[in-house]
């Protein structure tokens, strides 16, 4: 890789990361109805530091070059724009010229807070939850709309419009920056949440094209999920509850994927390839979740995680364990996606029949090829290879992703 290359991917990786920082910062500083304005100035300064370092190369500390960077050119606007200085941030003028005064801004603690209200901020319940998403990964996540367009398998010009709306929207309702308090708070917490684990689950797809840019998301949702425990506001149970499940599921990335791309699943993994740091994480996290009195979604599936994780091999997992756990899930949501898991789990805590019969017994999953392959795997286990050939080909008529196809076309092969 060429010098060059390798500032570029670097640059890359950095802007990523520290984006939505110094975005959430100068929102905190204009206003929310003010974006525009510091997505402008978080532009200016990623460009600034494009041209500059191809050609005097990489600063000893790229972060501070950014954050001094985007200050001065905060300090310049403000300086040039005398009627948004007045009407906008009348402060300004009342400050240190020389600009001290902003270098508090661009503290970690400051920073977080900024992300935080940016945070709650992007999943204003006048919002609608398309436009949540797509405002967190932009405004916190720092990706552009060709990255979320990718994320989602959405044309580009869709994820702009929803961004626009949710815009305007926002000076619309004159929404301000801000972590709810008191009674609030609960129902705007779990916004902020369902935004981490979407986010979290867009990132967690089998293999394709834009792997990366979903691995990613995955390890942004961690980020921001850590940013609201280390919040006493927000250091919610079931904020620790999902972290936990987060965590568990993100051990398992090294071993998904095989040498060539291909699909590994969860019973033919090599488990001593899973990230064991994350694991004791996941626990770590599983514990401080048990302090309140409230069990949600999240504690049952980091509890179902958990049992995987802890299994040295597939044929030890504790299924019964799992079964009980969907049980319960079942009684908080009845969807036909979750009555599926829960009939897989049974499938495995007693007999192949029996998750036949109740995976058979869901409707509303006929275009489901994650439906379609179990079934198969338990007609196949149950010696129907006609029926679990018939169930595989329909899964295969419904897969998207070649990785998806090719796993597929494997299992058929393997009965014939």
């Amino acid at each position: 890789m060429s010098n060059a290359e390798q500032i570029h991917q670097t640059a890359a990786h950095l802007f990523r990361q520290e984006s939505g920082k110094m975005l959430a910062v100068l929102v905190k500083l204009f206003g929310l109805s003010q974006v525009e304005v510091a997505e402008d100035i978080v532009q200016e300064t990623l460009l600034a530091a494009v041209e500059s370092w191809k050609l005097k190369g990489m600063p000893d500390d790229p972060r501070a070059w950014l954050y001094r960077t985007a200050k001065n050119k905060t300090i310049d606007f403000l300086r040039r724009e005398r009627n948004f200085r007045e009407k906008v941030a009348p402060n300004f003028a009342k400050q240190n010229p020389a600009g001290q005064w902003m270098d508090a801004l661009f503290l970690d603690g400051e920073i977080e807070d900024a992300q935080l209200q940016m945070f709650f901020a992007c999943c204003h319940p006048t919002l609608p939850p398309e436009a949540q998403l797509a405002l967190v990964l932009r405004n916190l996540c720092g990706l552009s709309n060709r990255e979320i367009a990718a994320a989602f398998l959405l044309p580009e010009d869709t994820v702009a419009k929803r961004l626009y709306r949710a815009k305007e929207k926002i000076k619309e309702e004159r929404l301000q920056l801000g972590v709810p308090a008191g009674p609030q708070l609960l129902p705007r917490l779990d916004a902020v949440l369902q935004a981490v684990y979407l986010l979290f689950n867009e990132g967690y797809k089998s293999a394709t094209s834009d792997a990366v840019i979903r691995q990613e998301l995955c390890l942004e949702a961690l980020r921001l999920g850590s940013l609201l425990a280390r919040n006493r506001h927000v250091n919610q149970p079931k904020t620790h509850a999902l972290l936990s499940l987060m965590c568990f599921q993100a051990s398992r990335f090294p071993a998904r994927l095989g040498a060539s791309g291909e699909i590994v699943l969860l019973q033919d993994q090599d488990r001593s390839r899973w990230d064991q740091g994350l694991i004791a994480l996941g626990y770590q996290h599983l514990r401080s979740a048990s302090t309140g009195e409230h069990v949600s979604e999240y504690h049952l599936e980091a509890a179902i995680a958990s049992y995987h994780a802890s299994a040295q091999r597939f044929e030890k997992t504790n299924w019964k364990g799992i079964l009980y756990c969907y049980d319960l899930l079942t009684k908080l949501n009845t969807s036909p996606m979750l009555a599926m898991n829960r009939a897989i789990a049974l499938g495995y805590a007693e007999d192949a029949e029996k998750g036949i019969e109740a995976l058979r017994r869901i409707a509303g999953l006929d275009k489901n090829q994650v439906y379609h392959v179990a079934l198969g795997d338990f007609l196949a286990k149950k010696g129907g290879k006609s029926a679990a050939v018939e169930s595989y080909e329909r899964a295969l008529q419904l897969a998207t992703l070649p990785t998806e196809a090719r796993l597929i076309r494997q299992k058929i092969e393997g009965i014939e």
